[in-house]
């Protein structure tokens, strides 16, 4: 008996035959850049809409949380990178071919932005915090500047939210070996979920009726759309080539459907959607505060789905592709 040796490069850990390199890191990462680009953009235009003291708490207080929510989202990307001793390259250079480098750079951006809206609210916002601040004379420089150019901060921040949000959703679909996540609804998709998960922090957060109205209003849109488009992005997978029409299998009786139904459509959509349909008819109860928190959880399962069906669909199943006829070559 002759032996023969079969050499194939399909096992590389963690990138083929499946990828495993994003793990709940990278979408924590993208839960919460998303809510700060709708921070930015919901603040920037209640600022450019003059409308700061009718809704304060978007103006003033909600710049603050997107502050926060891009810290830790920054600090998620640290605990992510291999080589953390030097991740200050991973800021520092510009390489044009690389997504991930445009992302670095995009996100400096968002976080001098959202500094800037959280120093223009500061005083009327959180005046606690604004009073130490005050007492030096940077601080006081710092806020007078901020309120001041309050309207050209809103203008770049608008720009910036709308950029970052639907860079994450690029970065999906720039996964273009991965039929599942590689949709070009993506990055639609991410925008509109990102806009869902501020106008659900500004629901539980603020106390003025007409804002919480407003934004009841703006949440119920945005959940409908989100609906609309993850329905388009699931049409065009059943209807392409058939690696994207084996990958939206796996949501359609494969084994991710009970995680994607009755863990994200039913909870984090549907339910959502009935509750704020029901409260635009009305006053809303205080019951309903769960919608708000049930739209932040679906944001978060949106991400954790597309992540992880992204990273087992591929193009080549190594199983499938195994045919012991080849043998006969070898010899």
């Amino acid at each position: 008996m002759r032996e023969e040796i079969l050499i194939t490069t399909r096992a590389n850990p963690k990138i083929d035959p499946n990828v495993a390199a994003w793990g709940w890191q990278v979408i924590a990462d993208l839960f919460l850049v998303g809510l700060t680009a709708g921070a930015l953009i919901f603040t920037a235009l209640v600022i450019l809409g003059r409308k700061e003291e009718t809704f304060g708490f978007t103006a003033k207080r909600l710049p603050l949380i997107g502050l926060i929510s891009i810290g830790l989202a920054m600090m998620f990307l640290f605990l992510k990178l291999t080589h953390k001793i030097v991740f200050w390259r991973f800021f520092g250079a510009f390489v044009p071919t690389a997504v991930m480098s445009w992302g670095a750079w995009l996100l400096q951006l968002v976080i001098v932005a959202i500094l800037l809206l959280t120093l223009q609210g500061l005083r009327g916002g959180y005046p606690a915090l604004a009073r130490p601040v005050d007492k030096f004379r940077i601080g006081t420089w710092a806020l007078d500047w901020a309120e001041q150019h309050r309207r050209a901060i809103a203008w770049a921040s608008v720009v910036l939210g709308v950029i970052i949000a639907f860079y994450t959703g690029s970065l999906m679909t720039s996964m273009d070996a991965r039929p599942f996540a590689s949709s070009g609804l993506m990055a639609p998709l991410f925008l509109t979920s990102g806009l869902a998960t501020a106008a659900a922090v500004i629901l539980i957060g603020s106390g003025v009726q007409a804002e919480r109205q407003l934004f009841a209003r703006v949440l119920f849109g945005t959940v409908v759309f989100k609906t609309f488009l993850l329905a388009l992005t699931l049409a065009n997978l059943a209807n392409g080539s058939q690696v994207q029409m084996e990958s939206v299998q796996m949501v359609f009786g494969g084994e991710y459907t009970r995680l994607f139904w009755l863990f994200f459509v039913i909870p984090g959509l549907l339910v959502p959607l009935a509750i704020e349909a029901f409260g635009l008819r009305g006053k809303r109860a205080s019951w309903m505060m769960i919608s708000p928190v049930l739209v932040l959880y679906g944001a978060y399962m949106l991400r954790q789905l597309v992540v992880d069906i992204g990273q087992v669909s591929g193009y080549l199943d190594y199983v499938n592709t195994y045919n012991p006829a080849l043998l006969d070559l070898l010899r």
